[in-house]
């Protein structure tokens, strides 16, 4: 196993025998080029694919370097500085199954003095686990993908993969019934989601079900969980893995939470769990009586404490507050959304921001969506738990009934706080808050902040098609 935080380079760079039996399973496995990815602001993976004959020297930082500062928005040096080492994590190989000429590594990016380099977001996560560690804690994290399924129709028309109905504007289109658990359609599907099924339970991820969700042609998939770094590093692959796959089917996958305003949100709850590196297996969620225990509560108190601010990371693009509603005009298949809308906790509240499960004993943030940069949404989740367990934060009293509905007056009086209705409202949320510092560091969430400020100024000075149709003529 890889160290839990190599502080210099030297110390990630995996021995001999490691790179020795890796390479033979790769090239046992017919694999003839490597993609070793880093991950950048975005939370996307950035490669340059090398063939296997240069593995070893990847492995040991003689591979490819990186300018990444080159390809960002909001660069943290310039042109005449030196350009970043990849170190794969040797625990994160794999053999692509959409194609097994093609290896696949995650990597740990370092400056040329061997330093951890300061906007390497999965270092940002392996600081609070080692952390979290040195506190006598381990997390583990679960999520639920929930992604839509898209094809280009012959005019070029986008729309979805799976729609016995014309597209808006293409024909008389019927009013719609809620989608969710469909079996038409989930056969529908089966081509494509029969392949991610098989191709995730060869790799070990133990998926339980799929679900058609509420959105025409939208499905989630529901596997095991695993220690938080193992599950940053497999929300990667899957992301790359589903776009991949469909693409082979004549399809695309877009993992943007609403893409038309009638969808339900494509969501990527995260459900967390914690135990004792001394006491594997044993779930401190859980009393002895079965039910939460009061380390729980705990936990959820720093969860609520650092809510605001821990959407910013985990609900990261304009789009994503369009989701963040309890009901949409014009909503196809129900009324309410059952997204969350408040940073409170309830037993089984789905329009709360925590939910406590009734059929297992992890913490359930129902606001993040897939297209969070994971490594610090899972690093902020971990950090606010950990100043809740261990300063013992009170969580206040369980909201058990529906956001949608309760007066304005109770929450406030109970200091239930809505969720930030904007992205804008978000990013004031992280640049306020000292612990969101701490996890990703000043320089990166700096850039992070100017980043999406950028996106925010892009969207907000833009006049959209919804104004003119609604104030072109009237006025």
């Amino acid at each position: 196993m890889a160290k839990d935080f190599p502080e210099d380079m030297k110390e990630a760079i995996p021995s001999t025998k490691r790179i020795a039996d890796a390479r033979a399973k790769l090239k046992s496995a017919g694999v003839k080029y490597i993609f070793c990815c880093w991950i950048d602001l975005l939370g996307v993976p950035k490669t340059k694919p090398v063939p296997l004959a240069e593995f070893e020297n990847l492995c040991r930082g003689k591979g490819p370097q990186f300018a990444v500062h080159s390809v960002s928005m909001v660069p943290d040096a310039g042109p005449a500085d030196p350009d970043q080492i990849p170190i794969p994590d040797l625990d994160t190989l794999d053999i692509c199954p959409w194609d097994s000429r093609f290896g696949w590594f995650i990597a740990d990016l370092y400056h040329g003095d061997g330093k951890p380099y300061r906007l390497c977001p999965r270092t940002a996560l392996r600081r609070q686990i080692k952390k979290a560690k040195d506190a006598g804690y381990k997390f583990f994290i679960g999520f639920e993908p929930e992604f839509i399924l898209m094809r280009q129709l012959e005019d070029g028309t986008v729309w979805k993969a799976f729609d016995d109905q014309p597209p808006p504007g293409k024909g008389f289109r019927a009013a719609r019934q809620a989608f969710g658990y469909d079996a038409e359609f989930s056969f529908d599907a089966m081509p494509f989601l029969s392949k991610v099924i098989d191709a995730l339970n060869e790799r070990g991820w133990g998926v339980k079900d799929v679900v058609a969700e509420g959105a025409y042609s939208q499905y989630e998939l529901d596997f095991g969980y695993e220690d938080a770094l193992t599950t940053a590093d497999r929300f990667i692959f899957l992301r790359v893995m589903l776009k991949e796959m469909a693409k082979q089917q004549g399809l695309f996958v877009t993992f943007m939470p609403k893409p038309f305003t009638g969808d339900w949100r494509s969501a990527a709850h995260i459900n967390t769990s914690v135990q004792k590196p001394s006491r594997p297996g044993v779930n401190l969620l859980e009393a002895k009586d079965g039910g939460w225990s009061d380390l729980s509560y705990n936990m959820l108190g720093g969860l609520i404490k650092h809510g605001a601010a821990l959407i910013g990371f985990i609900c990261p693009t304009v789009n994503s507050y369009k989701g963040l509603v309890d009901r949409v005009p014009g909503f196809e298949g129900g009324t309410v959304t059952w997204a969350p809308t408040h940073i409170t906790y309830g037993v089984n509240n789905r329009s709360a921001m925590y939910r406590l499960p009734q059929a297992r004993r992890a913490i359930e943030n129902r606001a993040s969506d897939l297209c969070m940069n994971v490594y610090l949404g899972f690093g902020m989740t971990i950090a606010s738990s950990l100043e809740g367990i261990t300063k013992k934060l009170k969580p206040g009293k369980p909201t058990n009934e529906s956001l949608y509905d309760a007066p304005a007056e109770k929450l406030e009086k109970a200091g239930v706080k809505r969720v930030p209705l904007t992205l804008l409202a978000a990013i004031q949320a992280l640049e306020n808050d000292p612990l969101a510092k701490q996890v990703a560091g000043p320089v990166m969430l700096d850039c992070y902040l100017r980043y999406k400020r950028n996106e925010w100024d892009r969207f907000y000075t833009t006049v959209t098609e919804w104004e003119r149709e609604e104030y072109l003529r009237f006025f």
